[in-house]
């Protein structure tokens, strides 16, 4: 399972659970501090264990932080409304650290985000699991630089959002697009502002991953402009098969990327060859190779 656990790492911090039971231990600020509840069966209130955090731990130095659970009910934004004045060194925030488990990534509500960076406008990552709901502004945000969306399902709307919002510092986008039957209704059309490189100027990074689209994808990629001034890209998690590859090795020249992360495809031997051949210098993510099952369905590495 992809979310088969709990983070350990984030934004290069090792993860520690805010135990409120305890008094924590240590500098705040050398540790990305997770908040949260056990899931449906965890009878404690999120939004109490929240509160229970800034007053426990000296969140003026905490520069991580990592929510789990949170019942859709709990106002996650107006938490960080309240909070802001609390946790002035934020730098990197993920909300919803949460495993199979625990919820279905498909179930997992969410509101719209997009007031955080303006909350936290010294944010220079923000990471969401789940888009149920999800929107994100759009907004002016110049000190984000790296934004992650997981999702077995990202609405159209929700790509429009991020190409709406400014963010002129932006250097790594991953967008995992989904399947149709959980609301990943985004097409190739809704991500023209990004491939044509007219948005986010200082990208490095993109990933259209987890999508059930990935061979229309990687045909739109073959000759995207923003493709040229990338460091790495991903196709990774979907259902990329021979097709698709045929398109990025006919296209524009990939050799100047440093990684190309393919991995959780469909793609045959001999394609998985030539992409080597191809790309020699290239650090590339051929592993998990798939098989259709029942010989034509091709599937995506999380939806429901």
């Amino acid at each position: 399972m992809v979310f088969s656990n709990h983070l350990q790492q984030f934004a290069g911090l090792p993860v520690t659970d805010f135990r409120h039971e305890s008094q924590p231990v240590g500098d705040p600020a050398a540790t990305a501090w997770r908040v949260r509840v056990g899931g449906r069966r965890d009878k404690r209130d999120f939004t109490e264990v929240f509160r229970e955090f800034l007053d426990t731990v000296d969140t003026t130095r905490v520069t991580h932080l990592v929510t789990g659970w949170d019942e859709p009910e709990h106002d996650l934004v107006g938490l960080f409304t309240e909070a802001a004045d609390r946790l002035p060194a934020l730098r990197h925030l993920f909300v919803g650290d949460i495993v199979f488990e625990e919820y279905e990534l498909s179930w997992i509500e969410r509101c719209d985000l997009g007031p955080v960076l303006e909350i936290f406008p010294r944010l220079e990552t923000l990471e969401v699991r789940g888009s149920e709901n999800l929107r994100l502004g759009p907004v002016a945000a110049p000190a984000l630089r790296r934004l992650r969306l997981e999702s077995g399902g990202l609405p159209a709307q929700v790509v429009r959002d991020v190409c709406a919002c400014d963010l002129p510092n932006l250097e790594h986008l991953d967008l995992w697009l989904g399947v149709g039957d959980y609301g990943g209704n985004a097409t190739v059309a809704d991500l023209a502002p990004i491939l044509s490189g007219e948005r986010f100027p200082a990208l490095r990074h993109l990933g259209l991953e987890d999508s059930e689209l990935a061979d229309q994808m990687a045909m739109a990629l073959a000759g995207a402009p923003v493709v040229a001034r990338l460091e790495s890209l991903s196709l990774a998690l979907g259902t990329l098969t021979d097709a698709g590859a045929e398109a990025l090795l006919a296209g524009q020249p990939l050799t100047h990327l440093s990684h190309l992360d393919l991995h959780h495809h469909f793609l045959s031997r001999p394609m998985m060859e030539r992409i080597r051949r191809a790309l020699p210098d290239v650090l590339l993510n051929l592993d998990d190779r798939q098989e259709p099952e029942d010989g034509d369905w091709f599937y995506v590495a999380a939806s429901e």
